[in-house]
């Protein structure tokens, strides 16, 4: 079995997310009306939640960036290298898109039969040859591993655990001013204390993506070369046009400073770098 250290990770963090899942669904059919109906409902809005966001997450990503199909003719190369990696991992071709992103980088979304890759303009512009594969290949990984489905469906049933835990507090008060704010309190709080698990599996699949990108290009230095010359044209960059949430799922991610770390979807550049030349 490939990286059973990750499958081991998204498993334990499956369980705990299935476990806030139904701690969720038995507390809103508890505080809302203990009746089979209710939990039907309950149990049939989270998944019809979970998927919407999986799906409208994706679509969001890529209009968030103005991600355009990538043209076969101009970027000949490109395409030619994911087709090569595709056929020895038995990898079905993901969309290839193109961004102006403000910032060199790239991300993946989608899963493994239907996934999409998304380069920005600065990071081709930016790289050599041998760099831009590095990142590819990379970024093909995690569609391989299956982790940003993992990811994206984390995020939804965090959210869910949220919305729960406002209403939970809305419903037991005396529904004024105090407790909306309370809610809005309460409910990030305990999204953010959820997040925290899945944080934890986005830091490791960064790590066994670049793993992945070694063995496929033969050698860690070419993207660990790639790393250095994208953390120097993200702090160089005055505009980027990445938010937050697609930040998560880019090749590279900002964790300056104490907190950053702790919450950080990505290690720190410099450990990625020091286990690629390794």
């Amino acid at each position: 079995m490939r990286h059973i250290g990750l499958k081991v990770r998204m498993a334990i963090v499956g369980a705990i997310l299935f476990a806030f899942y139904s701690v969720a669904v038995a507390a809103a059919w508890f505080f809302f009306g203990q009746s089979q109906s209710i939990l039907a409902l309950a149990i049939l809005g989270s998944v019809l939640l979970v998927g919407v966001q999986y799906k409208i997450g994706k679509w969001a990503a890529l209009r968030s960036v103005g991600a355009e199909d990538m043209d076969e003719r101009e970027y000949q190369q490109i395409h030619q290298f994911v087709e090569k990696v595709c056929r020895e991992r038995d990898l079905k071709k993901p969309n290839l898109k193109i961004a102006s992103m403000g910032v060199p980088n790239a991300f993946a979304v989608g899963r493994r039969g239907n996934g999409t890759v998304v380069v920005s303009r600065e990071l081709i512009q930016l790289l050599d040859r041998d760099e831009l594969e590095g990142v590819i290949a990379h970024e093909l990984a995690h569609i391989d591993n299956r982790d940003v489905v993992t990811m994206q469906l984390g995020q939804g049933i965090a959210s869910i655990v949220g919305i729960v835990a406002q209403y939970i507090v809305l419903f037991t008060g005396d529904n004024d001013l105090a407790d909306f704010f309370l809610a809005i309190v309460v409910g990030n709080l305990v999204q953010f204390f959820v997040m925290l698990f899945v944080l934890a599996i986005s830091r490791y699949r960064e790590y066994v993506a670049d793993a992945d990108a070694k063995r496929i290009i033969g050698g860690g230095d070419p993207l660990a070369r790639a790393l250095e010359k994208i953390q120097q044209g993200n702090r160089n960059a005055r505009d980027s046009e990445i938010d937050e949430n697609v930040n998560a799922l880019c090749i590279f991610g900002s964790n300056s400073g104490l907190l950053q770390k702790l919450v950080s979807t990505h290690p720190p550049t410099e450990k990625r770098i020091q286990r690629l030349r390794s």
